[in-house]
């Protein structure tokens, strides 16, 4: 039966509320390309630019202009939305970073701080991290202030200036947050989707947990003396016998519960002899077959423990001279719950040398898993099935770091929520030609729009 007009009218309005528009995908876009034309790299002071163009949007977006703080910091600085809702239900917050990685104009194709859509991607330094992520929260705000959404908590947007370096712009952000009563954090620097060769998703990832980063010093020291007088005790031969130890070391493998889902999923959709060496990790961790087929994979073998590598190395002042001082600098990312100290007596145990120091050098807080909510569960499940017809969401440890640590370290549960779907083949994140698929921008509005009206409804 052919309906009137008006019920017709009146049907795909409500069709249109339902399945609410995500954003505008050309507009975002847009914002996203003028956003990585800000080279918002350590040293050039160009984050408070970045943060009063994203203030701006927001501004001619709906919002109120006092609802937005703009933080200097040194010369980063912080943005501090807040969008009051109806207090039914206690706030949340969104976090994200609006710096980049350095990029040499020399080593790139195109110049990458200026954005150039080409071939069906955007290129340009923080298109995909995190600017991408970036801009469609932006993006998605301004889409629900100008459908007359009203949220039944407070919706904080914390965006930092400095994650890509030294994080004190986050570390503050947290305090902020545990101050206004956070009850949780979305992270859209972790998490997200994983494409196919063909382009089709593979699964989706939503980060509960993260490992501690943290550096050790490994330091020799000796008197010296001239090259042409050799004697047995050499700072640089004693350290070379340290680092091969540290080498072939492999800590106690872990198991929690996110990588016990993340390894499950991993596992079943892998196949093969990883995958099922995944399958036979989750069933007994203390399996030696699995183990060492795990640690054999570049991309196993940070989700099953603690993983320490030589990374830097340092030693002597001249070519003709015995070696006063000799360094090695070990990179680890520990296993959530584990502390820094423990893996620093632990590399102490195994250079096993009394003349050898192990010190600890730049480290992150070290910060527990977070429990995985029903509630966050299921309205990231909806965003991505809504964006992703059929895709499966599994809970996820970054081996990376990002602002979580900070507002986990405060008792704040957070999540990475990124809406961006990728194919290994395109990531270039901190690389040469960083780029996203512009394909990917339309999902991503629809994910974050239905997240956000799922959690502040």
């Amino acid at each position: 039966m052919k309906l009137p007009i008006r019920v017709l009218a009146l049907s795909l309005l409500l069709a249109g509320t339902a399945h609410a528009a995500p954003g505008d995908a050309d507009a975002a876009k847009a914002l996203l390309k003028a956003g990585v034309g800000f080279d918002t790299v350590k040293g050039r002071g160009k984050v408070p630019a970045y943060a009063a163009f994203l203030k701006d949007a927001l501004v001619k977006g709906g919002f109120d202009a006092a609802a937005i703080a703009i933080e200097p910091v040194g010369e980063m600085a912080n943005l501090h939305l807040v969008w009051k809702g109806s207090g039914k239900r206690p706030p949340i917050a969104i976090a994200g970073h609006m710096d980049v990685v350095e990029a040499d104009p020399k080593d790139w194709v195109r110049d990458p701080f200026k954005a150039v859509e080409e071939d069906g991607y955007v290129f340009g330094r923080g298109a995909g991290d995190n600017k991408f992520d970036v801009t469609m929260v932006v993006s998605t705000l301004i889409a629900l202030k100008s459908q007359g959404f009203k949220p039944a908590r407070d919706i904080h947007l914390f965006l930092s200036g400095d994650e890509e370096t030294e994080g004190v712009t986050a570390a503050l952000q947290a305090k902020q947050a545990k101050a206004a009563g956070v009850e949780f954090l979305l992270n859209c620097d972790a998490g997200g989707g994983a494409l196919g060769p063909d382009g089709m998703p593979l699964g989706y990832a939503l980060s509960a947990a993260e490992k501690t980063y943290a550096d050790y010093q490994i330091t020799v020291t000796n008197p010296g003396g001239h090259s042409s007088r050799p004697v047995d005790e050499n700072a640089i031969v004693r350290l070379a016998a340290a680092t091969a130890r540290i080498g072939a070391w492999r800590f106690t493998p872990q198991i929690n519960e996110i990588t016990r889902g993340e390894l499950t999923a991993m596992g079943q959709r892998s196949g093969g002899a990883l995958g099922a060496a995944m399958l036979a990790f989750v069933a007994n961790p203390a399996d030696a077959a699995a183990i060492a087929t795990l640690r054999a994979d570049p991309g196993a073998i940070g989700l099953i423990g603690t993983t320490c590598v030589p990374t830097l190395v340092t030693g002597g002042h001249a070519p003709n001279a015995l070696p006063q001082k000799a360094v090695l600098t070990v990179n680890c990312r520990i296993f959530p719950g584990v502390a820094t100290e423990a893996v620093r007596a632990e590399l102490e145990r195994v250079v096993a040398d009394p003349l050898v120091k192990v010190t600890t050098g730049q480290e992150w807080v070290s910060t527990p898993a977070s429990p995985l909510r029903a509630d966050v569960v299921a309205a990231v499940t909806k965003a991505v099935t809504a964006a992703r017809p059929g895709v499966k969401v599994t809970p996820a440890m970054d081996a990376g770091a990002s602002d979580s640590v900070y507002y986990r370290a405060l008792g704040i549960p957070s999540y990475g929520t990124s809406g961006l779907f990728m194919k290994e083949s395109d990531v270039f994140i901190h690389g040469l030609n960083e780029r996203i698929p512009v394909a990917a921008i339309a999902p991503a509005l629809v994910h974050w729009h239905t997240l956000l009206t799922e959690l502040a409804k």
